[in-house]
C-alpha cells in the first residue's frame, strides 16, 4: 500500500508540475500540463522507465538519494517532501544530516540566471544542481553518481577539471576544501554518508589525509578563475560562492567583466548551450 501511495504522490505531483516551473521549455503538444515521465527522470537523473516503474508500485524500496531528487524535480515544499521520504518508509532527514533541500526560491532562483553559469552545492560540496550554461562550461554532471558529484572527492580522487590553477593556487584550493569539510564534519557529526565520504577520501589520497589531520582552518572564497574549455579556449571568469542562510548551501555563479573577450565567449556558450559544447 505504501509503495502504491508513492506512486501516486509522485505522479499527482508531476501532472501540478509545469516544465516551465522546472526550468524546462513548454513547447510541443502535451496531453497534460504537467512533466512528461521524461521529463522527470532528467530532472532527477534517474531512467525514465524507473520513473515508471516507481509511479506504478513495481519498484520498492527507493533510495533516499533517489527521493530528495524527485522532491527537487518536483519542486516540493517542505511538508511534501517529508511526506514523499515517509511514504518511501525513510525517515526525513533531520538536523543531524547535511542538509540536501533546495528551497523553491533557491530553485526559481537558479531558473532566473539563464545566462550565468550557476550551481547548488551542499555544505560538504556535493552537487545537488545545475543549470545548462554550469554544464556546457564545466562539463555536464548529469551522468556523475555518489560521490562522483562531490567537488571534494573529484578534487582529490577524480579526473582533472577544466579550472587551470598554478601549483600554489591548487594548494591553498585543497587547504580551504578539507578545511571546510572538516567544519562541516563537526557540525553533522552523524551523517554517516559524510563519513564514509572523509573515509574513503583519507584511505585514498596522502594529500588529504595530511591536510585533514594538520588541522588547517579556512574555507573556499570566491576568486577569478580561468576554466579551459574544450572547444572556446581559456575563459577568465568571477566565480562567486554565495551561502544561501538557514539551509547551509552554496550558490556558485561565474559572471565575465563586462566588454571583455570572455564575455564574448560566454555570450556564445549561452548562444550554443550544452548540445555542442559540452566535452
Amino acid at each position: 500500500m505504501a509503495t502504491a501511495e508513492f506512486g501516486r504522490a509522485v505522479r499527482r505531483w508531476r501532472d501540478r508540475c509545469p516544465p516551465d516551473a522546472a526550468g524546462l521549455p513548454a513547447g510541443g503538444h502535451r496531453r497534460a500540463p504537467g512533466l512528461r515521465r521524461e521529463e522527470l527522470g532528467l530532472l532527477a537523473g534517474i531512467s525514465v522507465d524507473y520513473v515508471t516503474r516507481l509511479e506504478q508500485g513495481r519498484a520498492a524500496h527507493p533510495s533516499a538519494q533517489v527521493v530528495e531528487a524527485l522532491a527537487r524535480a518536483l519542486r516540493l515544499s517542505g511538508a511534501e517532501r517529508t511526506h514523499l521520504f515517509r511514504l518511501a518508509g525513510l525517515a526525513p532527514p533531520g538536523p543531524e544530516t547535511v542538509p540536501g533541500h533546495i528551497t523553491p526560491s533557491v530553485q526559481r532562483l537558479l531558473d532566473r540566471l539563464v545566462g550565468t553559469p550557476a550551481a547548488v552545492y551542499d555544505a560538504s560540496w556535493t552537487l545537488l544542481l545545475a543549470n545548462p550554461l554550469y554544464g556546457a562550461l564545466m562539463g555536464d554532471p548529469s551522468g556523475r553518481r555518489g560521490h562522483q558529484r562531490n567537488g571534494v572527492w573529484r578534487n582529490f580522487l577524480g579526473p582533472a577539471g577544466r579550472v587551470r590553477q598554478t601549483p600554489e593556487e591548487r594548494r591553498r584550493f585543497e587547504a580551504a576544501l578539507v578545511a571546510d569539510l572538516r567544519a562541516v564534519a563537526g557540525r553533522y557529526p552523524d551523517d554517516l554518508r559524510l563519513a564514509r565520504l572523509v573515509a574513503e577520501l583519507r584511505s585514498g589520497s596522502e594529500r588529504f589525509a595530511r591536510l585533514w589531520d594538520g588541522g588547517a582552518v579556512g574555507r573556499p572564497e570566491s576568486a577569478r578563475k580561468t576554466i579551459d574549455h574544450p572547444q572556446l579556449g581559456p575563459l577568465v571568469l568571477d566565480c562567486d560562492m554565495l551561502t544561501v542562510e538557514g539551509s547551509d548551501l552554496h550558490l556558485l555563479v561565474y559572471t565575465a567583466e563586462p566588454g571583455t573577450e570572455d564575455a564574448e565567449r560566454l555570450a556564445l556558450l549561452t548562444v550554443l548551450g550544452t548540445q555542442s559544447l559540452v566535452g
